[in-house]
């Protein structure tokens, strides 16, 4: 972008250009970190990304506030929509969160779908992660209110495990709108007096042209596993995620983040040398190099791998996702054991 021309506006005057296009463009969305982090680092950077793609820019993204379990909170978008369009700007789109990529938050979509019709703005979930807890008759509440999305992006690669890549966009709209604004009518590929409904030539709605059959990996799947099969599976992912809790409060040096909601358990591990030691004032600086380290060494050796991350304040804490299928209590007590026999010098 820095070796681009900017834009001239009618009096060609760049910079009255580039002010006009902040003034139009707002993009209202989730901040999935709590209070207190910065911009950059509060809402997932697909959405920012998305922003400088479109030629918004990044700074047209505005961060709404969340709670201590990181969902958005309704009333502070309700205030980041008026103070937009009291600066001038036009907020068009909120983008909420259905499973948080760190603490598997999911957004009131019922309470931020309210505020969004009211103000007339369209409402994107992403459920890339979450959205798979649809097929759980037990746990779908968690998704209530997103039969008032707009447009919901899922991935049925992550809880679902299809085979990467399988992304879906789904879409309230039924004027063939990814056709309307994506389509180029190339005839040299997409010949409309064809033999057959030209409908099912989906290219033309598309950003990119090839592209991999994604659709046809969740389909055999589907026709493999059956409704309750998958069913099963999410639902087995919950119930191990709630065994390892269980398991993790009875061990010593093990502490939560927060009780889960989704299959996101998020801990700390407590080393023999930290215990008790809470109130000291290098504790919190102590406990965060502890996963590094931890991280390290079960990479050198082989036994396994779990993502760490600081959160807002919270020192460096270690993530376990329980999406695998293939996971059985078992290997739950082997996470807990091995971080204990990797950590017991520390």
């Amino acid at each position: 972008m820095a070796d681009s021309q900017p834009l001239l506006s009618l009096d060609g005057d760049p910079v009255a250009a580039e002010a006009l296009l902040q003034d139009v463009f707002g993009i209202v969305v989730d901040e999935v970190i709590r209070k207190g982090t910065s911009a950059s680092e509060k809402c997932h950077y697909s959405i920012k990304k998305g922003a400088a793609f479109l030629g918004l820019g990044t700074d047209s993204v505005r961060v709404v506030k969340a709670d201590e379990r990181g969902k958005m909170i309704p009333e502070d978008l309700e205030r980041q929509i008026s103070l937009a369009k009291a600066e001038g700007a036009v907020p068009f789109l909120v983008s909420a969160t259905s499973g948080t990529t760190v603490l598997g938050a999911f957004d009131p979509l019922e309470a931020i779908a309210d505020v969004c019709q009211h103000h007339g703005l369209w409402l994107h979930v992403d459920a890339a992660w979450g959205g798979s807890v649809l097929l759980s008759q037990t746990h779908r509440h968690l998704l209530a209110g997103i039969q008032r999305a707009d447009s919901v992006a899922w991935n049925p690669h992550k809880l679902l495990s299809t085979g990467l890549q399988c992304s879906a966009l789904l879409l309230r709209d039924t004027s063939n709108l990814l056709k309307r604004c994506h389509g180029s009518q190339a005839s040299y590929l997409f010949q409309q007096d064809k033999f057959y409904d030209v409908a099912l030539d989906t290219g033309d709605k598309v950003v990119q042209c090839g592209r991999r059959v994604d659709c046809l990996k969740l389909w055999l799947m589907w026709k493999a596993q059956g409704e309750q099969g998958l069913q099963r599976r999410v639902d087995q992912a919950f119930a191990l995620a709630r065994y390892l809790v269980e398991e993790l409060k009875k061990r010593e040096g093990f502490e939560l983040v927060m009780e889960p909601e989704f299959v996101n358990v998020c801990f700390w591990f407590v080393p023999p040398s930290l215990r008790g030691k809470k109130g000291s004032p290098d504790y919190s600086e102590r406990l965060s190099k502890v996963a590094p380290i931890l991280k390290e060494r079960m990479v050198r050796k082989g036994s396994m791998m779990i993502g760490y991350q600081p959160h807002g304040t919270r020192s460096n804490f270690f993530r376990m996702v329980v999406a695998n299928p293939a996971l059985t209590r078992a290997d739950m007590d082997f996470l807990l054991n091995e971080l204990e026999r990797l950590g017991q010098d520390l």
